[in-house]
């Protein structure tokens, strides 16, 4: 799947480890939370990864204690229909302070880009939407009414 970020498609250099599957000795490689935190706490052994990938159902809170550690958080979007992956975006970003890349994977919709980003992601990593799209999509709206982890000035704070 292309991955774009930074207004480009760009290499992806990183791997998803899945749980059960062996860790690498070197590279840059994300795992489930689940197994993030097992390595953290000691209950099983192996390579600490840079990265950590949040399904639905996990909780972004469990995360916050190690986010300066972590150079990405990746968010997976199993179904367009689940939106529990912008709120864990917005956890991510606008309370718990994280700067690194945050990356949207899985069933992402071109629809859906410019909403994911005014919910903090920089990174999409998607089938569904080419580069032209996304950057499309980026620019659709120019002003939006709420405030949201983009940190550009909502339309209310604009008015005298």
């Amino acid at each position: 799947m292309p991955l774009i970020k930074n207004g480009a498609e760009t290499a992806n250099d990183w791997t998803f480890v899945a749980d059960g599957a062996d860790l690498p000795e070197t590279g840059k490689f994300s795992v489930t939370l689940g197994r993030f935190l097992a390595l953290k706490q000691g209950q099983e052994n192996g390579p600490l990864p840079d990265g950590v990938r949040l399904a639905p159902a996990d909780k972004a809170e469990d995360l916050e204690p190690y986010l300066s550690e972590l150079s990405l958080i990746e968010v997976d979007f199993p179904r367009y229909t689940d939106g529990r992956g912008f709120s864990h975006a917005q956890l991510i970003r606008r309370r718990y302070g994280y700067s690194g890349e945050l990356r949207a994977v899985g069933h992402v919709l071109r629809d859906q880009i410019f909403y994911m980003h005014r919910s903090g992601f920089d990174a999409y990593e998607t089938a569904r939407a080419g580069l032209s799209e996304v950057l499309e999509a980026l620019s659709e709206y120019s002003v939006a009414y709420q405030p949201a982890a983009d940190s550009s000035l909502p339309a209310f704070r604009r008015r005298s």
